[in-house]
């Protein structure tokens, strides 16, 4: 389109040259004026210089830019991916930046910092993840300062099926404004599928940012493409899962255990993936047919109905959108408010009443998208509009059994297939136990690799390691030893394990007596709990050997928890923190100050759930 006389504020001759000018510009060129005019128009001193020939050169005064501090509390590692992603793009844009996990940055410095983007997970119950206990605690107490001339954003990550969804975040947000910061942009909620609102968070700070800033085009002047440049390697990542052939599906539990634990095998080759120890896989999984089917009959829908499944436009059929790509199997009450409003059903609206809190958190536990059906419904809307207020079927994320030194173009996984009853009907695993029944060697799965720098070996190979965890909670360390068998590392390791029976559940037992044998493994004590009249835990190991466990750590040893965040990990952080009292003559303060001093130390790290 052309700038016309009579409604431009241009003469002619100007109207002229820009109808040239403006239609041969590219998208680059016209960002550039774009800040050039606006600096201009600010009042900056900018002067452009334009010169014909091969030599044109383009040349502004730079326009200073406030520092951008990004801060990740993170548990699984979603938080740092989003974070490394924020921090590359905002350095394309000619930002500094600088980005820290929350217990690497020294919170005293927070006055120091200009615009903070603030990435949290909550854990638990509303608390902070493990590496943001200290920052947490230090801007919630007395000795926080005034943040006046700071902005401001945070990413809140977190399930929508607990009760403090977000909870980190929203304490974060608010009490960075109470200390006085300004609000750079206003703080986004992510649920599992944050892939989506995390981009839009970070495209809203970005424009915050650009309008401030006049751009240059000097850096990205004179680039040139160039014939012959290679081909892009497919990237493989949570939101485009590699499929990974199944080599080998094996039960570790023996003939008449209890449980059923899987360990899997998988084929990267191709992938370009690659993990260290501690770190996690994703799947992606599907819902068990039979359980779409069942709901499709008690909602009465049409199976054939088509679903739009995303923002794409992409297409699917109700009955395969059930299976493939909403959550089916948990209620949460963020669900349970969407739902009500769709049907005239009084004691579903009853349940979202503020004195019927603990009904509420009785009723979601343990039921799915079926007894909510059965119980309240029919819905007054067709199955592809219901689809609207369910959300995508989270990734499932497991610690890596296996070290990619020792298994190259390999991925091993300890998975325990999860059956219960509950009101009336049989329950599974969405994931688990499409590993344990519907997936065999030869079928692929999709995955992707999920770093957890959170959970890592010592650089030091030297370093004593103490390795607590019960039932599946043992994969990683099967990592870890794999992982110094290549390395041949000369640090003493310590592994407490614990499940039900000696003879059933002993997971990875002829590897773990091979590594005794060779001295890898230098000690290990276990808990079968099902074997003596007494149940015996993990934690009760450790409490018996409470002096060499204190010498292990005054001798540096680093601590590492993986398994049951509920009982286990409770249990054994009270069995530690008895340990330090004892051995270490401290009384329950100084007990928790030496924890803390451990975590700011990363001597003392986990991986639970």
């Amino acid at each position: 389109m052309q700038l016309q006389v009579k409604t431009s504020p241009f003469d002619e001759e100007q109207v002229e040259l820009l109808n040239r000018l403006v239609p041969s510009l590219t998208s680059e060129q016209k960002v550039w004026l774009s800040g050039y005019l606006t600096a201009l128009t600010a009042g900056g001193t900018t002067e452009a210089v334009l010169q014909s020939g091969d030599e044109a050169t383009l040349s502004t005064a730079p326009i200073k830019t406030r520092e951008i501090t990004i801060l990740v509390g993170s548990h699984t590692g979603n938080g740092v991916t989003v974070a490394n992603k924020a921090e590359a793009k905002l350095k394309q844009e000619d930002y500094t930046v600088s980005r820290f996990s929350l217990d690497e940055f020294k919170p005293k410095n927070l006055t120091k910092i200009e615009d903070l983007l603030l990435i949290t997970s909550t854990h638990g119950d509303g608390d902070p993840p493990d590496n943001a206990i200290e920052f947490y605690d230090y801007l919630h107490s007395k000795r926080a300062p005034k943040l006046e001339g700071i902005r401001f954003s945070v990413l809140a990550l977190g399930d929508s099926s607990y009760e403090f969804y977000c909870q980190t975040g929203k304490d974060f947000d608010k009490r960075l404004e109470e200390l006085g910061g300004e609000r750079l942009f206003p703080r986004v909620d992510c649920d599992l599928d944050f892939e989506e609102p995390s981009s839009e968070w970070f495209e809203g700070v970005l424009n915050k940012l650009n309008e401030e800033k006049a751009l240059s085009s000097s850096e990205t002047s004179g680039k040139q493409q160039t014939a012959g440049s290679p081909q892009t390697t497919e990237v493989y990542s949570r939101s485009n899962p590699f499929e990974a052939e199944i080599i080998e599906n094996i039960n570790l539990n023996g003939r008449g255990s209890n449980k059923e634990t899987r360990h899997l095998e998988l084929n990267l080759e191709g992938s370009n993936l690659t993990y260290e120890p501690g770190d996690s896989l994703g799947i992606v999984p599907q819902n068990d047919a039979v359980l779409a089917d069942q709901l499709i009959e008690a909602a009465k829908w049409n199976p054939n109905e088509t679903v739009t499944i995303n923002k794409q436009g992409e297409t699917s059929s109700l009955r395969d959108s059930l299976i493939n790509t909403y959550e089916i199997t948990s209620l949460s009450k963020n669900l349970i408010e969407k739902a009500a409003a769709l049907t005239e059903n009084e004691g579903l609206k009853k349940l979202l009443e503020p004195n019927e809190k603990e009904a509420l958190q009785t009723y979601v536990y343990g039921r799915d998208l079926i007894d909510l059906t059965q119980d309240y419904g029919p819905w007054e809307i067709s199955g592809a509009e219901f689809t609207a207020i369910l959300r995508k079927i989270p990734p499932r994320l497991y610690s890596i059994a296996s070290s990619l030194k020792a298994n190259p173009d390999e991925v091993h996984l300890t998975i325990g297939a999860l059956r219960y009853d509950s009101f009336g009907r049989s329950r599974t695993g969405v994931c688990s136990v499409q590993c344990a029944e519907r997936s065999v060697p030869g079928d692929t799965l999709p995955v992707f690799v999920q770093s957890n720098t959170n959970f890592r070996l010592p650089q030091n190979t030297e370093s004593p390691i103490i390795m607590i965890g019960a039932g599946t909670g043992i994969a990683p360390y099967r990592a870890f030893l794999e992982e110094r068998e290549e390395i041949e590392a000369k640090g003493d390791a310590w592994l407490f394990f614990g499940e039900q029976h000696f003879v059933t559940d002993f997971l990875y037992q002829i590897e773990w007596q091979k590594w005794l044998k060779e001295g890898l493994l230098t000690r290990m004590d276990v808990a079968f709990s099902r074997d003596t009249s007494e149940k015996i835990y993990v934690q009760d190991r450790i409490l018996e050997q409470s002096r060499e466990f204190y010498e292990w750590l005054e001798a540096g040893a680093r601590v590492y928890v993986c398994g049951d965040e509920k009982y286990m990990a409770k249990d054994v952080h009270e069995a530690i923190l008895t340990i330090i009292q004892k051995e270490g003559g401290l009384n329950e303060e100084q007990a928790a100050e030496y924890i803390a001093d451990l975590r700011s130390q990363k001597r003392y790290l986990r991986d639970v759930y």
